[in-house]
């Protein structure tokens, strides 16, 4: 039976998304398709076949409504799937490693939007080949497009490879130009698209940041763990956390090795007094070779990845958090830095003071700031922040910072922009009705 068009939809196209995980950003669509119908908006998922995931589980697959439909579409992983003896032709990962997904996905949509009649169509990055799949689908429907950028497509120097560049420049130039609007997640990212597209009206580009989840924390805490935890008794270790990917370049931590292999030489940490975890990182060689450099295997522990309930509760229960961002990231926030700020643990941020990651944590009262890329700098605040936590003085973000950074707050935010791009009852293509 085909549904009428009289009540809101919204195809979301999206890679991230159960059973997919690993990634912070996969609770964004998550949440948006769980909140969007409080505010009368209800989600159609077109996302890629679990085959195409390196990590899938069930941890979150509950969370998905019941009444949300969802399309796995055929996709493989180049790397994976097409490759001989580890090797493939580059061409087939342009966009990206999962842009056989675009051969499913286009007919797939088209058979979701002649059963279901959304009025929008919504898209999300990081995965390039996501826009690519609404720009093929826009073309052939003249739906509207709300293109969820989240964070600079391309930038200097990214991507690297230059044809992988030429091909990213062209999707993202066809995606702000055709869309209705682009969704970025942080004021730096609007004005970089701003002035990077300066012949497209100012509008064009709506700051929709990413969140935390409340019910999730509810659900760790129901775990076990408080979120009141008092300073670490005299004589035990610090527990300070890095929960999620470090990346060789946007968040190398070497600046941070070198600072730490210095403090332990004069004597101002060690073993007893600080253990650093670094939890899902997924680049678990890289950092074994920097540990083994710098001689302290003995107090920076590599984890591995745990489901995202687990996750929270680790937040929730250890003495402090570490966030790194490069300079290179300044218009880009963490995901999980909301995280860490629900988290109401102490925050020691390596990232640029001029960036946005810097400028969110200092409008939460947070102000144990040091420059990621700097060895000095790191050893001028480390062992303050330890002293802080230690003391039970380290900053806080008040409760209602917090809450305004809830992603059922967020969605009501997107739920606002969907309407305001509907406007009038689409009129469906032939193309799209016959398909």
């Amino acid at each position: 039976m085909v549904e009428t068009a009289t009540s809101k939809k919204v195809l979301m196209i999206a890679f991230h998304y159960p059973p997919m995980r690993g990634s912070s950003g996969i609770q964004r669509t998550l949440k948006f398709s769980q909140y969007l119908p409080e505010w009368g908006w209800k989600p159609v998922l077109l996302s890629a076949h679990p085959r195409a995931y390196s990590n899938p589980g069930n941890d979150q697959m509950g969370e998905i409504p019941a009444d949300v439909p969802v399309c796995r579409a055929f996709a493989l992983d180049t790397a994976r799937h097409l490759s001989l003896r580890g090797r493939y032709a580059g061409l087939m990962a342009l966009p990206d490693r999962w842009v056989s997904w675009l051969l499913g996905a286009v007919p797939a949509g088209l058979r979701l939007i002649r059963r279901h009649r959304p009025q929008v169509l919504w898209s999300t990055y990081p995965i390039a080949t996501a826009h690519l799949i609404a720009y093929v689908l826009q073309r052939l429907t003249g739906l509207p497009w709300v293109a969820d950028l989240r964070d600079p497509m391309t930038d200097v120097g990214y991507p690297e490879n230059p044809l992988t560049r030429k091909v990213y420049l062209w999707i993202e130039r066809r995606t702000v130009e055709r869309c209705t609007v682009a969704v970025c997640t942080t004021p730096g990212a609007i004005q970089t698209y701003r002035q990077r597209f300066p012949h497209l009206p100012a509008e064009r580009f709506r700051l929709v940041e990413n969140g935390y989840d409340e019910e999730n924390f509810l659900d760790a805490q129901r775990d076990g763990a408080t979120g009141g935890v008092p300073p670490p008794a005299a004589g035990t270790p610090l527990v300070l956390l890095h929960s999620g990917v470090i990346y060789p370049s946007e968040r190398d931590p070497a600046p941070l090795f070198a600072a730490m292999a210095a403090l332990r030489r004069q004597g101002l940490i060690g073993p007893d007094t600080l253990r650093l975890v670094l939890r899902a990182t997924g680049h678990d060689a890289f950092l074994a070779g920097l540990l083994a450099t710098h001689g302290l295997d003995d107090m920076v522990s590599i984890a591995p990845h745990q489901p995202y309930r687990a996750a929270l509760t680790e937040m929730l229960s250890v003495d402090a958090l570490l966030i790194l961002q490069a300079s290179n990231c300044n218009h880009q926030i963490p995901a999980k830095l909301y995280e860490y700020l629900r988290a109401s643990r102490p925050i020691l941020a390596l990232t640029d003071a001029a960036g946005d990651t810097a400028a969110t944590l200092r409008a939460s009262g947070i102000d144990t700031i040091a420059a990621l890329d700097s060895e000095e700098d790191i050893m001028r605040i480390l062992p303050r922040f330890l002293s802080l936590v230690r003391d039970g003085k380290a900053p806080l973000p008040p409760a209602a910072v917090v809450a305004a950074h809830s992603r059922h707050a967020r969605s009501a935010v997107l739920a606002q922009l969907l309407d305001d791009v509907a406007g009038a009852p689409v009129a469906f293509k032939a193309g799209a009705a016959a398909a």
